[in-house]
């Protein structure tokens, strides 16, 4: 502290650091060096605000891509501490671009919550949910009377006993929408309660499922739903990714299906969560919903001798407005994807931020099926990851990731 100055004397964050350092005997100077007010991020995105940590973030790309939201060439921004990811991410845009660009769909299923009731047996929980969808509409528009952004979808009912979960799904526009839901949801039960005399035991009866992977989510879908293709010819495989589409068929056989099928995995796939989690990171996403982008299915085969490779991401849980989007860097990172775009509408931003999620998903699953099939996994890690980086991202040739 400066002489003469007061604890009192100086912004709550610094306060913070200050007595920690005091009482810790440490140097937490790092943690002082941020871009936001702290009365921007006060109460709303953080309690007991000591700092910021920063992830080092690169840009991948461009990558093509043909969607209804998103078209034409992007640069995608990676948060990461890991060497090689974004260099393999390049990589892999750069096939696909070559290839005539990524085919991508997106469908909004909604954010789920699922509170769960306690009745009196089955009989009086099977009464329950004749209730609710005797009385839809109402609770529909008790839900939208919440927040003018928000809309009841529809809801599949689960009992088990003296249990009933309802699985509610929200349109929450171009929010990730977890907390409006939460909301909503509150208000739906005061309703049910007062009318059916079932008393709800948790508004999460963890059949939502929230940040946590699992197979509902992957069957019914959760946030949005991902598809993204293109066809790699032979040459492009040979010359980019230094290997056959025959190898990789094999390698992904052998590894996305084979080897999930034995550990019992949850995602059939190389590596979702990498791209996510730095696409996450990068744009103010809730970071624990990586758990639920882990979760989806890599597929190739031989198309005339090319190779043809999709994904599909059942359960994006993102945002485009609210969170940690907008905040300054969360926000320009928004904005290399040119997000918000304003030739689309309300509940749209956040579909074309999806379309973008998925083609980057695929650039970093074909790089890396690329690598493994090449037997370049070793060699890129020792050339990327430790000190040396490339520069010009026009021409990246990173050996590959993981």
């Amino acid at each position: 502290m400066l002489k003469g100055t007061k604890l009192k004397d100086y912004p709550h964050a610094q306060k913070r650091r200050l007595f920690l350092e005091k009482t810790l005997g440490i140097n937490l100077s790092g943690l002082g060096e941020f871009s936001f007010a702290e009365d921007a991020v006060r109460n709303k995105n953080i309690e007991n605000l000591v700092g910021a940590t920063q992830i080092p973030m690169g840009v991948a790309g461009p990558i093509l891509v043909n969607g209804q939201f998103a078209r034409g060439e992007f640069y995608l921004p990676l948060a990461t501490t890991e060497g090689a990811l974004v260099a393999s991410v390049s990589r892999g845009c750069k096939a696909i671009s070559r290839s005539g660009g990524v085919t991508v769909l997106v469908e909004n299923v909604g954010t789920t919550r699922a509170p769960v009731f306690q009745t009196k047996g089955i009989s009086e929980s099977k009464k329950l949910i004749k209730w609710v969808e005797n009385n839809f509409s109402a609770l529909q528009k008790v839900a939208e009377n919440s927040s003018s952004h928000l809309k009841l979808l529809n809801f599949k009912p689960y009992f088990m006993g003296r249990n009933v979960w309802l699985r509610l799904n929200f349109d929450t526009a171009d929010a990730m929408g977890m907390n409006m839901a939460t909301t909503a949801a509150t208000l739906i039960i005061r309703i049910i309660e007062v009318k059916t005399g079932c008393k709800c035991v948790s508004v999460s009866g963890n059949l939502d499922v929230d940040k946590k992977p699992s197979w509902i989510n992957f069957l019914e879908g959760r946030g949005k739903k991902v598809w993204a293709e293109a066809v790699i010819s032979r040459e492009i495989a040979q010359e980019v990714l230094k290997t056959t589409p025959d190898k990789m068929v094999e390698t992904s056989r052998a590894k996305v299906l084979y080897g999930s099928i034995l550990s019992g995995s949850l995602g059939f796939n190389s590596h979702f969560a990498n791209i996510i989690a730095a696409l996450f990171a990068a744009t103010g996403q809730d970071l624990a919903h990586i758990t639920e982008g882990s979760l989806g299915v890599t597929t190739t085969e031989i198309s005339d001798k090319d190779l043809y490779i999709s994904i599909y991401l059942p359960d994006l849980m993102i945002g485009t407005v609210g969170g940690g989007t907008g905040l300054p860097a969360q926000k320009e990172a928004l904005s290399l994807l040119k997000i918000p775009d304003p030739s689309l509408k309300s509940g749209q931003q956040v579909l074309k931020l999806a379309e973008i999620i998925g083609s980057a998903v695929l650039a970093g699953e074909l790089s890396l099926l690329g690598a493994l099939a090449a037997g370049q996994l070793a060699s890129a890690h020792e050339k990327l990851g430790r000190g040396r980086m490339h520069t010009d991202i026009s021409g990246l040739k990173a050996d590959v990731n993981r």
